[in-house]
């Protein structure tokens, strides 16, 4: 039982230490913002990297994601309501919670791991001890330019999200269950709020801004060798996507 005790006071103790140096990081980056100026070609240059270069994967999944999103309103609303409520209960759900969570998991999967994998092979092969050497802060010339970048392109790819998705879900309305344009995108238009928009959008800057913190935080931290970089890999992406979705309840109970 003494055993058990002191294993639970190690992880909590681990924890919060953890969460002490997540909140170091996110500080140093903020201080770094004065210096955006200095480093506006490595932001730029991480912006093609996370958005660009994240954009065709984000498409694929967004228009299957309307898809699938309008078969299923289709057999929940079979018999309830009428089929001339799909557009607005698709794109409703399209805007406020499939683009915002299923972009951010993209990211965090192809983005925020490779930020831990790439800053870890730095840490371990002292590449960030020569920096430091050379008076350059780790901080504002590796995480600064990653944070900011995925701040600013994640409500980007998410509204490009959010629009292939209703055509998605538009496809497979009016091909396959016989919804005309003009019903589909009228009801669209009855149901849709501008705060919903809002509400996503705001979600898309926090779950960037998420997994690039976690992915600079564990890159920084990594040790072992390739073996930890690869550790440091997965961990990256398991703890972004899972505060991904613990965010998006604890955002839905603030936003609606």
């Amino acid at each position: 039982m003494l055993y058990l005790f002191e294993f639970i006071g190690k992880k909590t103790l681990s924890f919060f230490q953890e969460i002490g140096q997540v909140f170091n990081l996110f500080w140093g980056i903020i201080k770094s913002f004065t210096q955006i100026t200095k480093s506006r070609k490595l932001i730029f240059f991480q912006m093609e990297q996370i958005g660009v270069n994240s954009l065709p994967l984000v498409l694929i999944i967004a228009v299957f994601t309307g898809a699938v999103a309008a078969w299923q309103a289709a057999y929940q609303l079979k018999g309830i309501a009428p089929m001339s409520l799909l557009g607005g209960a698709t794109s409703r759900a399209i805007i406020t919670e499939l683009s915002p969570v299923l972009t951010g998991i993209v990211i965090a999967g192809r983005v925020g791991a490779s930020i831990a994998a790439e800053l870890g092979t730095m840490k371990v092969t002292e590449q960030i001890d020569a920096l430091k050497t050379m008076a350059i802060n780790p901080i504002r010339y590796l995480a600064m330019p990653r944070f900011l970048a995925s701040v600013l392109i994640m409500p980007i790819l998410t509204i490009f999200a959010i629009v292939i998705a209703v055509a998605g879900s538009y496809i497979v309305s009016n091909f396959f269950l016989g919804i005309s344009y003009n019903v589909f995108f009228q009801s669209v238009n009855r149901f849709f709020l501008f705060s919903d928009f809002m509400a996503g959008l705001i979600k898309a800057v926090i779950f960037g801004g998420i997994t690039a913190l976690l992915g600079c935080h564990i890159g920084f931290r990594t040790t072992g060798g390739a073996e930890g970089v690869g550790k440091a890999t997965i961990r990256s992406f398991v703890l972004s996507a899972t505060l991904i979705l613990i965010l998006d309840y604890l955002l839905w109970m603030l936003l609606f």
